[in-house]
């Protein structure tokens, strides 16, 4: 886990796009927004990448900055890209074991007889100020009920309205 306040460890990682995504090279007017998804075998990764994507220009003209990230390999990536429909949504790939453990997400192991890969990240959701310090974090250990894209949206309405402060940090 990372201590909200604390500041984010930087990734820098290859995206569907043949480009790369650097989180120190972000910018945000509000936040970048982290969402680590399981990877392209995750039906559930799919409802909410294609939700989220559909959203996007809800996020961005709050001054978000979202980027989706995996440890999925190129392939594996370019397979999610270009079947499930994420519109504009940036898809980052290739993260590490080790860069997963530095951000507090869950690992687990392919099932028998599934499509899983050997190893994959849970999901978690980071929104990040513009020095790089987590604001919001969400760490599952399972798939199951992601953060509500509305419910998340009238936070940060509220949140950049108010000047709302980092909470959490006493941990």
């Amino acid at each position: 886990m990372i201590t909200p306040g604390a500041a984010a460890p930087d990734l820098d990682l290859p995206l569907t796009i043949k480009a790369r995504f650097v989180l120190s090279d972000q910018h945000p007017d509000a936040f970048t927004m982290l969402v680590f998804y399981r990877g392209s075998h995750c039906p559930i990764c799919k409802q909410y990448l294609t939700e989220l994507g559909g959203r996007l220009d809800d996020f961005t003209s709050r001054g978000v900055n979202v980027f989706a990230i995996s440890m999925d390999s190129p392939e594996r990536a370019a397979t999610a890209h270009e079947d499930w429909e994420t519109h504009d949504l940036p898809l980052a790939h290739s993260l590490s074991e080790d860069q997963a453990r530095e951000w507090g997400l869950f690992l687990s192991g392919a099932r028998a007889d599934s499509d899983e890969p050997k190893v994959f990240s849970e999901p978690g959701l980071f929104l990040l100020r513009p020095d790089r310090s987590v604001f919001f974090e969400v760490v599952q250990s399972a798939p199951f009920t992601r953060p509500d894209l509305d419910q998340l949206l009238e936070g940060i309405d509220i949140v950049t309205k108010k000047d709302y402060p980092t909470r959490g940090t006493l941990t």
